[in-house]
């Protein structure tokens, strides 16, 4: 199927003249299954009448690395988070975003992505999500480094907007600070989110972590008991847990990972964080943490999508392949 637009140069024309094109590009999206198992059927149903054949690079995925996800992330930049290590501006070019985005979903084994409305649309609008799980970032209120960045408020995606799109899943953020009364409003907010995206019978992935200020500036616990007890806490949110996912970090200290992770039986994948230069560090980090029973994927951005050596193509060949079966590194 032809992109609606041929280049990231046709963006700004097809948008200021055709603003429908988004909506006709997501109703004619191939879509997928959340997850490909290796006993996955040929065909599968998008609706009676319209089944869709799952072609041989659908099968290499799904044999690749069975019942798991690759997802990149690019929501960063609407949350006013545009660096990478000491580039402050990095994710700012949203041409160079995009090309780097479209390579990253082009490579095998890739999965889908998670991002705002705006890069969403921008790549439905370049062809790239065809056969990809298309994730939506929900809650980007919480601007980085302002004085109300614990409000994180459910300024993206709607559940009913990721119905409309016919994306397949959504992601929050929550973040609680125990010396903070806000934390109550987020947690409540998170609830009622995670309600209305069960009722819909979508998935949500929930990001928690437990933070403080530090010096005037928000900062994460990644001990071990700091993310067991976002992980139960975000568990238990909403009046069902049947449609809720985590995206939880890798602890500070690798080992603790086990434990941790026995806190939920609710599938989890891992997220990416900043890594700073050792990428190679993270990928071993990833790997042990892959091995446990719960963990089912990585969603990993700016690592992937801006690499110290440049290699986009090779930074997310390597996640991949940390995904499949056997992989001992």
């Amino acid at each position: 199927m032809s992109p609606a637009a041929p280049s990231v140069h046709d963006l700004v024309r097809l948008r200021a003249e055709h603003p429908e094109a988004v909506a006709e590009a997501a109703a004619r999206r191939k879509r997928r299954p959340l997850l490909r198992t290796a006993d996955a059927p040929t065909y599968r149903g998008t609706a009676p009448g319209r089944e869709t054949f799952l072609g041989s690079e659908a099968a290499r995925d799904a044999a690749n690395h069975p019942g798991r996800l690759m997802i990149i992330a690019a929501d960063h930049p609407a949350r006013g988070a545009l660096a990478v290590g000491d580039r402050a501006l990095a994710m700012a070019n949203r041409f160079e975003l995009l090309q780097r985005l479209c390579l990253a979903l082009s490579r095998p084994g890739v999965d889908g992505v998670l991002a705002s409305a705006d890069v969403l649309e921008d790549l439905l609008l370049l062809g790239a999500l065809e056969d990809k799980v298309v994730m939506g970032s929900m809650n980007r209120g919480g601007l980085a480094g302002a004085a109300f960045e614990l409000d994180d408020r459910f300024t993206g995606h709607r559940p009913e907007d990721l119905v409309r799109h016919g994306f397949d899943a959504g992601k929050l953020l929550l973040r609680i600070d125990h010396e903070d009364p806000g934390s109550l409003d987020t947690l409540h907010a998170a609830a009622r989110t995670i309600d209305a995206m069960a009722a819909l019978r979508l998935p949500v992935f929930v990001e928690p972590f437990l933070c403080r200020r530090v010096d005037g500036r928000l900062r994460n616990d990644l001990g071990a008991a700091a993310v067991a007890t976002s992980i139960a806490i975000a568990s238990g949110l909403g009046g069902t847990s049947a449609y809720t996912w985590l995206k939880v970090p890798v602890t500070e200290e690798p080992d603790d990972m086990a434990r941790v992770m026995e806190t939920s039986t609710l599938p989890a994948v891992l997220l990416g964080g900043e890594v700073g230069d050792d990428l190679d560090g993270a990928y071993k980090k990833w790997r042990e943490a892959l091995r446990l029973p719960t963990v089912r994927g990585l969603v990993v951005g700016r690592s992937l999508l801006y690499p110290v050596d440049g290699d986009v193509a090779g930074a997310v060949d390597t996640a991949v392949s940390l995904l499949r079966p056997g992989r001992d590194g």
